[in-house]
């Protein structure tokens, strides 16, 4: 097997496959260097089949020797070598995915430097300065991310950064975003080794990252930050001060008017709006990343709309409606502030539209535990970074003191949909209060902020909100198309809306929930019990008052006293439906679970040319006999069900809850399918088989060991 590929290479695949061969960030590179003739970098990339072969059992024998030769190729294009402290030649170890991820894994620059290779740099450069600041650099980065002290020894330190790029697939704010989007947890990353260009050589000199349209709003401008001499992770960070990308047109013009030609190339070679990554080095520009953007659904609409209205544009109106169509069933709105004589506490950047008022938390944490109790909470922070993910997902707007509009904070709330001002300077973040300008809020009061201003009020503040216009235009568009939009689609609901009655809930109930689950909140406690998030939390309650569940991340989970009174439960539940019809429910249902997992896998992968790539739903015919196999899969499994739950009742719930999952696929919301952030299809089936299992009085961990979990 091939694990590493020039970026220059000519790869005989579809988009998708490229994608999942090496990863979306070096299947831009390809094609901005081979097809658009783009000023790119010489790189090369280790496929994501290495990172899986990696992350499953170690470094994959000869992956050496294929990055030797492809260091030899990089040294000969550039006329410098790896490790010379003479003249020495610095990489960037970049990750890259096929699903873009910003900012969740890592990035390491200037790897080959030492002490010997600074002097040598610096001789080169002539500037001490920027050697030392190149070297500072690296150590930190190092240090941070290797976790580990820099070895001399230049090939050590590559080998280190490729494992550590590896590893960052599986860290936990990677794993957080992935479940948010709902990204395949198996696809593993690409790893590009990159020559190093430097933005940080002096004040002709720079950095940025660049959208090809508003993100915002989808206004047909270039958009984006820039750096002077600094270099790339300083503008993504949020932590220091951008200028407007427009500023290069009265600094740098030459390199304005290129940027302005190389975003029009890109962005009708990707038919879309485009996030472009870009250095300058000694007024040279360099592109060091392109991938689609991501957008709030306001700038999706419009962009969408723009586009297919444009004579010139290869979208059609078609097309247009189903990149949004999943928007258009609860399209995004305009909210409309009507403050009565308010001034703004301060006004900061307008990163995501919106209007979003709440509690005032300053750490992730407690965003969560805010949410989870049902409050409306605003995120503020100095900066976001990729560790609060998950309060920033929890939120129902964000806050930032620095960074710009493609900082991590805005990048993040827009691709999300929530509103966000960013660099509100005014903003400083003490223990327990902030302050905004001469104005000291206590955390906990209400403030409410203006995605689409980048004002700041303190309070609470009335509004109207109407659906935007290019969402209204679209809906008619899919009418006069016959495109669906959320709506059922016929031939396809075979599933009868349940109609079960229960008995009456006990906490005993919301015990067994939690001891499948393990770790819970109300919400999923309500969706698994059939109830609502109420009588869920009245009964989650009880058991922490009892001393049988407690908090923690905000959830709740059993204690060693609830997890052994859980146990006699379900043993209980056992003799009830006796063990011997409990093992052979279990037999009967591994048949259909391999017949589960091969449906899901279906619709997020299929096979192109006889090769595996991702679903990207392009092909209707094909999804609609995948949830045509998953609606007469779900009549087989409610026809199995029926009869254990005679003998059990309470099973009959996992049969109303998967109907209700396969309803709400073929409705139109894939997230009922594999999502774990809502009660899907695959949740629920595999919180049925971690029932049978232990009615089975059989372990997780011996079907595993038997080939059967």
């Amino acid at each position: 097997m091939t694990y590493v590929f020039a970026y220059d290479h000519r790869h005989d695949l579809s988009p998708n496959e490229l994608r999942a061969l090496i990863g979306g960030k070096a299947a831009g590179l390809v094609a901005m260097a081979t097809e658009l003739k783009l000023p790119v970098p010489p790189a090369f990339t280790i496929s994501t089949a290495a990172c899986k072969a990696y992350l499953a059992g170690g470094w994959p024998d000869g992956l050496d020797d294929e990055i030797r030769q492809h260091m030899a190729q990089l040294e000969e294009r550039v006329g410098r070598r790896f490790g010379d402290p003479a003249d020495p030649l610095l990489l960037s170890v970049r990750s890259g995915a096929p699903v873009s991820m910003p900012g969740m894994m890592d990035t390491i620059l200037n790897v080959g430097l030492s002490d010997a290779a600074e002097a040598g740099l610096s001789r080169v450069s002539g500037s001490p300065a920027f050697a030392a600041d190149c070297h500072a650099r690296f150590r930190h980065l190092y240090r941070e991310i290797v976790g580990a002290t820099v070895p001399r020894d230049p090939w050590e330190q590559l080998r280190s950064c490729i494992e550590a790029v590896f590893r960052s697939w599986n860290s936990d704010r990677a794993r957080a975003y992935r479940a948010h989007e709902r990204i395949d947890d198996t696809l593993g990353t690409g790893v590009t080794v990159q020559v190093m260009v430097f933005g940080n050589r002096g004040p002709d000199s720079g950095t940025g990252v660049l959208f090809t349209r508003n993100p915002a709003t989808g206004a047909n401008d270039l958009y984006g930050d820039v750096m002077f001499n600094a270099q790339g992770e300083d503008v993504v960070a949020g932590a220091h001060r951008t200028e407007p990308v427009s500023c290069l047109e009265a600094k740098m013009p030459e390199i304005a008017a290129e940027l302005h030609r190389c975003a029009a190339v890109l962005e009708r070679y990707y038919a879309d709006l485009c996030d472009i990554e870009f250095t300058i080095e000694r007024r040279k520009l360099w592109l060091l990343q392109v991938r689609v953007g991501k957008r709030s659904p306001q700038a999706a609409c419009r962009i969408a709309v723009d586009m297919a209205e444009a004579d010139d544009f290869p979208v059609s109106r078609a097309e247009a409606v189903q990149r949004v169509a999943h928007l258009l069933a609860n399209p995004p709105k305009v909210t409309s502030r009507r403050v009565e004589g308010g001034k703004p506490l301060t006004v900061g950047l307008p990163a995501a539209p919106g209007v979003a008022a709440g509690e005032i938390v300053t750490t992730p944490e407690a965003a969560v535990e805010g949410a989870s109790a049902g409050r409306k909470v605003i995120l503020v922070r100095a900066q976001t970074s990729p560790e609060d993910v998950h309060g920033m997902e929890r939120a129902v707007g964000i806050l930032t003191a620095t960074g710009g509009l493609a900082s991590h904070a805005a990048v993040v709330a827009r691709g999300w949909g929530i509103p966000a001002v960013v660099g509100a300077s005014a903003v400083s973040i003490g223990d327990g209060f902030l302050t905004i300008g001469e104005r000291t809020l206590r955390v906990g009061e209400t403030i409410t902020i203006d995605g689409s201003t980048g004002e700041v009020f303190t309070g609470s503040t009335a509004g109207s909100s109407e659906v935007v216009p290019e969402a209204l235009k679209l809906i008619g568009w899919a009418r006069e198309l016959g495109i669906p939009i959320g709506e059922k689609k016929e031939g396809l609901a075979t599933l009868p809306e349940p109609a079960t009655a229960h008995a009456a809930l006990t906490p005993g109930d919301a015990l067994r929930t939690l001891a499948i689950k393990g770790f819970a909140d109300a919400e999923s406690v309500a969706a698994a019990l059939l109830c609502s998030p109420e009588e869920a939390g009245t009964l989650l309650a009880r058991l922490v008052a009892d001393r049988l569940a407690e908090t923690a991340a905000g959830s709740l989970r059993l204690t060693e006293t609830g997890e052994a009174l859980a146990k006699e439960m379900l043993a209980e539940d056992s003799r009830v439906l006796l063990a011997e019809r409990a093992s052979a429910a279990l037999d009967d249902f591994l048949v259909l679970d391999r017949r589960v997992k091969e449906t899901v896998t279906a619709w997020q992968v299929r096979e192109i040319g006889g090769a595996q790539a991702l679903n990207d739903h392009s092909d209707p015919e094909y999804d609609a006999n995948v949830l045509a196999r998953l609606a007469a899969l779900n009549t087989e499994a409610a026809a199995w069900l029926r009869p254990l739950a005679g003998g059990l009742p309470r099973l009959a719930r996992y049969g109303e809850r998967l109907g209700h999952a396969a309803a709400a696929v073929v409705a139109g919301d894939p997230r009922y399918l594999a999502s774990p952030r809502v009660d899907s299809y695959h949740s629920v089936w595999f919180e049925l088989h971690e029932d049978l299992i232990r009615l089975a009085g059989r372990t997780r961990a011996s079907e595993a060991a038997a080939g059967r979990a």
